[in-house]
């Protein structure tokens, strides 16, 4: 995987500056979660969070590896060494502090219900109640529709978000819970045209988080800071904006 990052970061012309002589193995999700990060026809992965990663690797002097890692077991791979980082739209939330430290937020996004077009729904506990609503394990969207719709709706899990969206567009399920960019992209697609947005879930931050970070081990702050240097930097020289432009209509970093 190595090779295939160099490349893509070569082209950004974001790596010539990495001089770190330890490789930095930042675990991604193996899944794919456009526009974030997914494989493209040749098995390399793109999409915004992949740039964000090179981009940022780069301005810290880091030499950086991704590593694809299933969801479910990014934080233990994290935890035991197989990895070294997590950047893969990992929300900042309190449960996560009590065992990863993380990185400044690189990016927020509101969390929304995406739903059938011809159901009437809203993002609400009445709303959505005797609906089926589908959700990704280990993500905080199953631990927030646990807590707010359980009792009223029908739950059910999928490893993948993409999973989630294919039952969405093929009527087995009649709602989903995710991130809304990622939503967006999925709408944009035709088999979301069965769907619609039907609005924001009220904001818990114990459970949503603060914002996505890059997570590390605990006590790893060498690398916190000079990943929190590197998100400073790309900010501060544009990197940022013109690496969002290419994906979003506006600005991500502190909606």
């Amino acid at each position: 995987m190595k090779s295939l990052f160099l490349a893509g970061c070569a082209t950004l012309a974001l790596c010539a500056g990495a001089a770190s002589a330890d490789v930095v193995r930042v675990g991604i999700a193996a899944e794919p979660y456009p526009p974030f990060a997914a494989p493209d026809a040749a098995g390399n992965w793109v999409g915004w969070e992949i740039e964000i990663i090179g981009a940022v690797c780069a301005a810290a002097e880091l030499d950086c590896e991704l590593t694809p890692t299933a969801w479910d077991g990014i934080i233990p791979a994290l935890v035991s060494g197989r990895i070294d980082t997590i950047m893969a739209s990992m929300s900042i939330t309190e449960d996560r502090l009590q065992t990863i430290d993380f990185s400044d937020p690189y990016y927020n996004t509101p969390t929304v219900i995406v739903g059938q077009r011809d159901m009437e729904m809203d993002a609400t506990p009445e709303g959505l109640a005797g609906m089926v609503l589908g959700v990704q394990v280990s993500t905080i969207h199953q631990t927030y529709a646990q807590t707010y719709f359980e009792a009223g709706s029908e739950l059910r899990t999928y490893q993948t978000q993409d999973e989630a969206n294919q039952d969405l567009a093929s009527g087995r399920i009649d709602a989903t819970q995710a991130d809304s960019l990622a939503m967006d992209d999925f709408l944009n697609t035709d088999a979301g045209a069965c769907c619609e947005l039907k609005g924001t879930v009220a904001m818990d931050e114990a459970i949503l988080g603060s914002g996505v970070g890059a997570g590390v081990r605990k006590g790893d702050d060498a690398l916190r800071e000079a990943l929190n240097a590197g998100i400073a930097a790309i900010i501060a020289d544009g990197t940022y904006d013109e690496i969002t432009a290419r994906y979003f209509a506006t600005s991500i970093y502190g909606q």
